[in-house]
Protein backbone atom coordinates (compact mmCIF):
# COMPACT_ATOMS: atom_id res chain seq x y z
CA UNK A 1 0.00 0.00 0.00
CA UNK A 2 0.98 3.26 -1.03
CA UNK A 3 -1.89 5.95 -0.84
CA UNK A 4 -5.35 6.34 1.38
CA UNK A 5 -7.09 5.01 -1.87
CA UNK A 6 -5.57 1.45 -1.62
CA UNK A 7 -5.98 1.67 2.35
CA UNK A 8 -9.66 2.52 1.56
CA UNK A 9 -10.03 -0.77 -1.03
CA UNK A 10 -8.33 -2.33 1.88
CA UNK A 11 -11.39 -2.06 3.80
CA UNK A 12 -13.84 -1.44 1.09
CA UNK A 13 -16.93 -3.64 2.29
CA UNK A 14 -16.17 -2.85 5.90
CA UNK A 15 -16.43 1.32 5.12
CA UNK A 16 -19.55 0.37 2.80
CA UNK A 17 -21.17 -1.28 5.56
CA UNK A 18 -20.58 0.95 8.35
CA UNK A 19 -22.00 3.52 5.50
CA UNK A 20 -25.03 1.80 5.17
CA UNK A 21 -25.82 1.68 9.00
CA UNK A 22 -24.60 5.09 9.53
CA UNK A 23 -27.77 6.08 7.02
CA UNK A 24 -29.72 3.44 8.67
CA UNK A 25 -29.51 5.03 12.62
CA UNK A 26 -30.01 8.53 10.95
CA UNK A 27 -33.37 7.56 10.18
CA UNK A 28 -36.13 9.90 11.84
CA UNK A 29 -39.58 11.06 11.20
CA UNK A 30 -38.23 14.69 11.80
CA UNK A 31 -37.78 15.86 8.26
CA UNK A 32 -35.43 18.70 9.25
CA UNK A 33 -32.98 16.46 11.33
CA UNK A 34 -33.03 13.72 8.50
CA UNK A 35 -32.57 16.54 5.96
CA UNK A 36 -29.51 18.30 7.87
CA UNK A 37 -27.86 15.19 9.55
CA UNK A 38 -27.41 13.75 5.90
CA UNK A 39 -26.00 16.79 4.72
CA UNK A 40 -23.29 17.24 6.85
CA UNK A 41 -22.51 13.67 6.58
CA UNK A 42 -22.53 13.26 2.83
CA UNK A 43 -20.11 16.53 2.91
CA UNK A 44 -17.08 14.75 1.91
CA UNK A 45 -15.68 13.70 4.51
CA UNK A 46 -12.65 10.90 4.84
CA UNK A 47 -14.18 9.20 7.37
CA UNK A 48 -10.82 8.76 9.04
CA UNK A 49 -11.99 8.15 12.74
CA UNK A 50 -14.07 5.26 12.02
CA UNK A 51 -11.87 4.14 9.51
CA UNK A 52 -8.75 4.27 12.66
CA UNK A 53 -11.24 1.52 14.58
CA UNK A 54 -12.53 -0.50 11.50
CA UNK A 55 -8.53 -1.30 10.81
CA UNK A 56 -7.65 -1.33 14.64
CA UNK A 57 -10.28 -4.03 15.22
CA UNK A 58 -8.90 -5.81 11.81
CA UNK A 59 -5.89 -5.68 13.06
CA UNK A 60 -6.30 -7.20 16.57
CA UNK A 61 -8.22 -10.26 14.86
CA UNK A 62 -12.24 -8.64 16.26
CA UNK A 63 -14.48 -11.20 14.36
CA UNK A 64 -17.65 -9.92 15.46
CA UNK A 65 -19.93 -7.03 14.15
CA UNK A 66 -20.18 -4.56 16.58
CA UNK A 67 -16.89 -2.64 15.44
CA UNK A 68 -19.30 -1.76 12.50
CA UNK A 69 -22.00 0.65 15.02
CA UNK A 70 -19.04 1.45 17.31
CA UNK A 71 -17.41 3.48 13.98
CA UNK A 72 -20.95 4.86 13.49
CA UNK A 73 -21.01 6.08 17.06
CA UNK A 74 -17.37 8.17 16.57
CA UNK A 75 -18.52 9.22 13.13
CA UNK A 76 -21.72 10.61 14.42
CA UNK A 77 -19.50 12.05 17.49
CA UNK A 78 -17.45 13.57 15.39
CA UNK A 79 -19.80 15.10 12.96
CA UNK A 80 -21.94 16.44 15.96
CA UNK A 81 -18.89 18.46 16.65
CA UNK A 82 -18.34 19.92 13.68
CA UNK A 83 -22.05 21.47 13.23
CA UNK A 84 -21.27 23.19 16.74
CA UNK A 85 -18.06 24.25 15.64
CA UNK A 86 -19.76 26.44 12.72
CA UNK A 87 -22.00 27.82 15.05
CA UNK A 88 -19.48 28.71 17.25
CA UNK A 89 -16.74 29.84 14.83
CA UNK A 90 -19.62 31.61 12.80
CA UNK A 91 -18.32 29.39 9.54
CA UNK A 92 -19.83 29.89 6.03
CA UNK A 93 -17.94 27.02 4.58
CA UNK A 94 -16.58 24.09 5.15
CA UNK A 95 -14.78 21.82 2.72
CA UNK A 96 -15.24 24.22 0.19
CA UNK A 97 -19.14 23.61 0.74
CA UNK A 98 -21.78 25.60 2.83
CA UNK A 99 -22.01 24.69 6.23
CA UNK A 100 -25.47 23.69 7.97
CA UNK A 101 -25.88 27.03 9.93
CA UNK A 102 -25.39 28.89 6.87
CA UNK A 103 -27.56 26.98 5.25
CA UNK A 104 -30.55 26.82 7.95
CA UNK A 105 -29.44 28.86 10.56
CA UNK A 106 -27.73 28.29 14.61
CA UNK A 107 -30.84 27.39 16.17
CA UNK A 108 -31.15 23.71 13.77
CA UNK A 109 -27.20 23.38 13.71
CA UNK A 110 -27.32 23.34 17.39
CA UNK A 111 -30.33 21.16 18.01
CA UNK A 112 -29.10 18.62 15.16
CA UNK A 113 -26.04 18.69 16.72
CA UNK A 114 -27.55 17.43 20.03
CA UNK A 115 -29.76 15.01 18.28
CA UNK A 116 -26.44 13.14 16.65
CA UNK A 117 -25.30 12.88 19.95
CA UNK A 118 -27.82 11.49 21.60
CA UNK A 119 -28.19 9.02 18.71
CA UNK A 120 -24.72 8.44 19.46
CA UNK A 121 -24.97 7.86 22.87
CA UNK A 122 -28.26 5.63 22.02
CA UNK A 123 -26.06 3.27 20.02
CA UNK A 124 -22.97 3.12 22.20
CA UNK A 125 -24.98 0.84 25.18
CA UNK A 126 -25.20 -1.83 22.07
CA UNK A 127 -22.64 -3.80 23.23
CA UNK A 128 -23.21 -3.89 26.71
CA UNK A 129 -19.32 -3.16 27.57
CA UNK A 130 -19.22 -0.64 30.55
CA UNK A 131 -15.30 0.04 29.48
CA UNK A 132 -16.68 1.76 25.72
CA UNK A 133 -19.42 3.66 27.68
CA UNK A 134 -16.84 4.88 29.77
CA UNK A 135 -14.29 5.66 26.73
CA UNK A 136 -16.87 7.26 25.01
CA UNK A 137 -18.41 9.65 27.51
CA UNK A 138 -14.79 10.64 28.63
CA UNK A 139 -14.04 11.59 25.12
CA UNK A 140 -17.11 13.44 24.57
CA UNK A 141 -16.75 15.60 27.95
CA UNK A 142 -13.35 15.98 26.97
CA UNK A 143 -13.88 17.12 23.44
CA UNK A 144 -16.01 19.94 24.98
CA UNK A 145 -13.27 20.85 27.81
CA UNK A 146 -11.20 21.24 24.79
CA UNK A 147 -13.59 23.63 22.37
CA UNK A 148 -13.90 25.58 25.54
CA UNK A 149 -10.53 25.90 26.16
CA UNK A 150 -9.95 26.97 22.50
CA UNK A 151 -12.31 29.99 23.12
CA UNK A 152 -11.09 30.92 26.26
CA UNK A 153 -7.44 31.18 24.31
CA UNK A 154 -9.60 33.26 21.04
CA UNK A 155 -7.15 36.44 20.50
CA UNK A 156 -5.08 35.64 22.97
CA UNK A 157 -1.31 36.18 21.58
CA UNK A 158 0.22 34.81 25.27
CA UNK A 159 -1.10 31.48 24.53
CA UNK A 160 2.20 28.96 24.99
CA UNK A 161 2.84 25.69 23.37
CA UNK A 162 1.47 23.30 26.67
CA UNK A 163 -2.15 25.14 26.42
CA UNK A 164 -1.95 24.54 22.84
CA UNK A 165 -1.36 21.24 23.19
CA UNK A 166 -3.61 21.18 25.99
CA UNK A 167 -6.81 22.28 23.28
CA UNK A 168 -5.74 19.54 20.75
CA UNK A 169 -5.19 16.66 22.63
CA UNK A 170 -8.90 17.39 24.06
CA UNK A 171 -10.70 18.79 20.67
CA UNK A 172 -9.13 16.03 18.03
CA UNK A 173 -7.11 13.55 19.44
CA UNK A 174 -8.82 12.61 22.22
CA UNK A 175 -11.89 11.04 19.91
CA UNK A 176 -8.89 8.92 17.73
CA UNK A 177 -7.75 7.60 20.59
CA UNK A 178 -10.96 6.44 21.74
CA UNK A 179 -11.49 4.74 18.37
CA UNK A 180 -8.63 2.98 18.76
CA UNK A 181 -8.97 1.92 22.28
CA UNK A 182 -12.59 0.72 21.57
CA UNK A 183 -11.14 -1.59 19.06
CA UNK A 184 -8.75 -3.33 21.57
CA UNK A 185 -11.43 -3.52 23.76
CA UNK A 186 -14.13 -5.13 21.40
CA UNK A 187 -11.64 -7.76 20.18
CA UNK A 188 -10.84 -8.75 23.76
CA UNK A 189 -7.01 -7.37 23.86
CA UNK A 190 -5.47 -7.29 26.80
CA UNK A 191 -4.43 -3.98 28.87
CA UNK A 192 -0.98 -3.23 27.20
CA UNK A 193 -2.77 -3.39 23.94
CA UNK A 194 -5.98 -0.93 24.64
CA UNK A 195 -3.25 1.26 25.93
CA UNK A 196 -1.05 0.76 22.79
CA UNK A 197 -4.16 1.26 20.40
CA UNK A 198 -5.03 4.14 22.72
CA UNK A 199 -1.27 5.96 22.16
CA UNK A 200 -1.08 5.37 18.61
CA UNK A 201 -4.96 7.28 17.86
CA UNK A 202 -3.58 9.98 20.65
CA UNK A 203 -0.50 10.95 18.98
CA UNK A 204 -1.79 10.26 14.94
CA UNK A 205 -4.43 13.02 16.29
CA UNK A 206 -1.67 15.43 17.51
CA UNK A 207 -0.11 15.09 14.04
CA UNK A 208 -2.93 15.49 12.22
CA UNK A 209 -4.41 18.70 13.87
CA UNK A 210 -0.67 20.21 13.65
CA UNK A 211 -0.69 19.46 9.68
CA UNK A 212 -4.23 21.14 9.37
CA UNK A 213 -3.41 24.24 11.84
CA UNK A 214 -0.30 24.75 9.51
CA UNK A 215 -2.29 24.14 6.32
CA UNK A 216 -4.01 27.09 7.01
CA UNK A 217 -1.21 29.26 6.52
CA UNK A 218 0.01 27.60 3.55
CA UNK A 219 -2.51 26.81 1.47
CA UNK A 220 -5.65 28.26 -0.30
CA UNK A 221 -9.63 27.68 -0.60
CA UNK A 222 -9.10 25.30 -3.65
CA UNK A 223 -7.11 22.59 -1.94
CA UNK A 224 -8.21 22.28 1.96
CA UNK A 225 -12.08 24.22 1.16
CA UNK A 226 -11.16 27.54 3.34
CA UNK A 227 -9.43 30.21 2.91
CA UNK A 228 -5.94 30.99 4.06
CA UNK A 229 -5.88 32.77 7.51
CA UNK A 230 -9.03 31.37 8.01
CA UNK A 231 -8.27 30.14 11.77
CA UNK A 232 -6.12 33.85 11.86
CA UNK A 233 -9.94 35.95 11.26
CA UNK A 234 -11.76 33.57 13.59
CA UNK A 235 -9.02 35.01 16.42
CA UNK A 236 -7.77 31.41 16.88
CA UNK A 237 -3.71 30.84 18.28
CA UNK A 238 -2.23 27.74 16.61
CA UNK A 239 1.07 26.29 16.58
CA UNK A 240 2.65 28.20 13.48
CA UNK A 241 1.68 31.31 14.90
CA UNK A 242 2.81 30.45 18.45
CA UNK A 243 5.78 29.45 17.38
CA UNK A 244 6.66 32.90 15.03
CA UNK A 245 5.79 34.96 18.09
CA UNK A 246 8.54 33.57 20.26
CA UNK A 247 11.00 33.87 17.36
CA UNK A 248 10.25 37.11 16.70
CA UNK A 249 10.43 40.90 18.22
CA UNK A 250 9.57 44.53 17.50
CA UNK A 251 7.19 45.14 14.37
CA UNK A 252 7.06 41.82 13.78
CA UNK A 253 6.02 40.46 17.02
CA UNK A 254 3.97 43.66 16.88
CA UNK A 255 2.44 42.79 13.67
CA UNK A 256 1.60 38.83 14.69
CA UNK A 257 0.16 40.17 17.65
CA UNK A 258 -1.99 43.09 16.97
CA UNK A 259 -3.51 40.34 13.75
CA UNK A 260 -4.19 37.91 16.86
CA UNK A 261 -5.97 40.47 19.34
CA UNK A 262 -7.86 41.60 16.61
CA UNK A 263 -8.78 38.59 14.36
CA UNK A 264 -7.54 40.80 11.88
CA UNK A 265 -6.16 38.29 8.58
CA UNK A 266 -5.89 41.36 6.40
CA UNK A 267 -2.19 41.69 6.45
CA UNK A 268 -2.23 37.86 5.75
CA UNK A 269 -0.04 37.81 2.69
CA UNK A 270 3.08 39.68 5.25
CA UNK A 271 2.19 37.91 8.26
CA UNK A 272 2.83 34.48 6.03
CA UNK A 273 6.16 36.07 5.11
CA UNK A 274 7.46 36.49 8.52
CA UNK A 275 5.78 32.78 9.36
CA UNK A 276 8.17 31.67 6.69
CA UNK A 277 11.45 34.06 7.98
CA UNK A 278 11.22 32.27 11.03
CA UNK A 279 10.58 28.88 9.70
CA UNK A 280 7.20 28.49 11.88
CA UNK A 281 5.99 25.98 8.82
CA UNK A 282 8.97 23.75 9.04
CA UNK A 283 8.99 23.84 12.75
CA UNK A 284 5.37 22.64 12.80
CA UNK A 285 5.87 20.33 10.41
CA UNK A 286 8.97 18.87 12.25
CA UNK A 287 6.31 18.70 15.48
CA UNK A 288 3.81 16.53 13.96
CA UNK A 289 6.50 13.96 12.43
CA UNK A 290 7.87 13.62 16.07
CA UNK A 291 3.91 12.86 16.82
CA UNK A 292 3.92 10.28 13.88
CA UNK A 293 6.91 8.46 14.46
CA UNK A 294 5.39 8.00 18.51
CA UNK A 295 2.28 7.07 16.62
CA UNK A 296 4.04 4.49 14.97
CA UNK A 297 6.32 3.32 17.77
CA UNK A 298 3.41 2.52 19.66
CA UNK A 299 2.16 -0.06 17.12
CA UNK A 300 4.83 -2.32 17.89
CA UNK A 301 3.36 -4.55 20.22
CA UNK A 302 0.51 -5.08 17.56
CA UNK A 303 1.30 -8.41 15.23
CA UNK A 304 2.11 -7.94 11.75
CA UNK A 305 -0.79 -7.85 9.23
CA UNK A 306 -1.87 -5.51 6.26
CA UNK A 307 -3.63 -3.70 8.63
CA UNK A 308 -0.89 -2.84 10.82
CA UNK A 309 0.48 -1.86 7.91
CA UNK A 310 -2.44 0.26 6.73
CA UNK A 311 -2.24 1.77 9.79
CA UNK A 312 1.16 2.45 9.75
CA UNK A 313 0.81 4.56 6.63
CA UNK A 314 -1.93 6.68 8.01
CA UNK A 315 0.73 8.26 10.12
CA UNK A 316 2.85 9.10 7.30
CA UNK A 317 0.22 10.24 4.59
CA UNK A 318 -1.57 12.44 7.75
CA UNK A 319 1.95 14.49 7.00
CA UNK A 320 1.99 14.32 3.74
CA UNK A 321 -1.75 15.33 3.06
CA UNK A 322 -2.99 19.03 2.13
CA UNK A 323 -6.48 19.02 2.48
Amino acid sequence: MQNFAEIQALMKSELELMDKILVNRLDTNVDLISQMSHYIINSGGKRIRPLLLLLCAKATDYDGDYHYSMAVVIELIHTATLLHDDVVDQSSTRRGQETANELWGNAPSVLVGDFLYSRAFEIMVEPNSMAIMKILSKATNQISEGEVLQLLNIKNAKVTQSEYFQVIERKTACLFKAACQIAGILSGSNQNIIEALGSFGMHLGNAFQVIDDTLDYESNALIIGKEIGDDLSEGKVTLPMIYALEKTSGSKNKMLSNAIKQADSSNIESIVEILLNVDAFNYSRNIAREQSAKAIESLDLIPSSEYKSALRLLCELSLERNS
